[in-house]
């Protein structure tokens, strides 16, 4: 990934120098506590890349690039609380070091921000960039509750599956990239274009992100591994076994993910060994490469410099490539 590091240490450079206020410290607490955590900052990384692939500079993209870091990490206080889970890059999550009304409220506040961000562009981008934004938080918040309603059914489709991590992660990703190519001026038929190259590409992190919960370094992947299989939460490495498996392995998935013993160790390992037995882990590998390929073609299609498009193909490359 060191072919973004240069907008990785702008747009850092650029968040650090936000200044939050500093009473009631118990609000703005948490949330340079959250944005402080690291991670690699991908969502505003696109969005300075869809800046500069139409050939604008990225500096005036460093705002909306702060709406969309924001955004996700408003979404993130909310997922944690929901889920459950202890850790968030590899540190305690938020309501596990404060509360849940904290994180909550805190989390309301990241989200306020980020359209508040985008008020420096004159009216009529502003206009154009809260539309993209509002549309995508609404579909992110249909996707959150499609994961909660689907964590109480057995008979969920891979198809409902795709459909739910598209509007949960993926056209986050398309939105950022979106952002930052109207910035740049593109046309609507471009920053539509150049979405839907993000959609695929949030789709292949998501499956990526998937396969990492069950098979990732705990050291590099910076959440706790076997998390979704802990809190019996069905991801495409648990579809695609119940799609390969046979009759008894499918039984004994079921009944793992109907379980919360007090030691998950035995859970989580049993449930590994059910996925790589029944090919599911090769498979969901398989769907990571379908999702990035797509966006490769996708960007092919594309009218756009050779350069801009260079930077996105080697992103999406690196991303299939990760093991954080």
């Amino acid at each position: 990934m060191e072919h973004i590091a240069a907008y990785q240490k702008q747009f850092l450079d650029f968040l650090n120098n936000k200044k939050w206020p500093s009473n009631p410290e118990r609000l703005y607490a948490p949330i340079t506590y959250i944005l402080g955590l690291g991670g690699k900052r991908l969502r505003p990384v696109l969005t300075l890349m869809g800046a500069n692939a139409f050939g604008q500079q990225t500096t005036p993209a460093l705002p909306a690039a702060l709406a969309v870091e924001l955004f996700h990490n408003f979404t993130l206080l909310h997922d944690d609380i929901m889920d459950d889970a202890p850790l968030r890059r590899g540190k305690p999550t938020v309501h596990t070091k404060w509360d849940n009304n904290l994180a909550i409220l805190s989390g309301d506040a990241l989200l306020i921000a980020a359209y508040q961000a985008l008020e420096i562009y004159e009216e009529s981008l502003y206009s154009q960039l809260t539309r993209v934004l509002s549309k995508t938080a609404i579909e992110v918040c249909e996707g959150q509750q499609y994961d909660m309603d689907f964590e109480k059914r057995t008979n969920v489709s891979e198809g409902e599956y795709l459909h739910m991590i598209k509007l949960k992660t993926a056209v986050l990703v398309g939105c950022a990239l979106k952002m930052g190519a109207l910035i740049a001026g593109a046309s609507l038929k471009q920053s539509e274009e150049i979405y839907q190259i993000g959609e695929s590409i949030g789709l292949a992190f998501q499956i990526q992100d998937d396969y990492l919960d069950a098979f990732g370094d705990p050291k590099s992947f910076g959440k706790q591994v076997g998390g979704d299989i802990i809190e019996n939460k069905k991801t495409m490495l648990y579809y695609l076994a119940i799609e390969l498996g046979t009759d008894t392995q499918k039984k004994e998935l079921i009944t793992l993910f109907s379980t919360r013993p007090q030691n998950p160790v035995d859970k989580i390992k049993t449930s590994c060994e059910i996925f790589y037995k029944t090919g599911a882990q090769e498979a969901c590998r398989a769907k990571v490469n379908y999702y990035t390929n797509q966006a490769l073609d996708q960007l092919k299609a594309l009218s756009l410099n050779e350069s801009g498009k260079n930077e996105i193909e080697k992103f999406a490359k690196a991303l299939m490539a990760r093991s954080f």
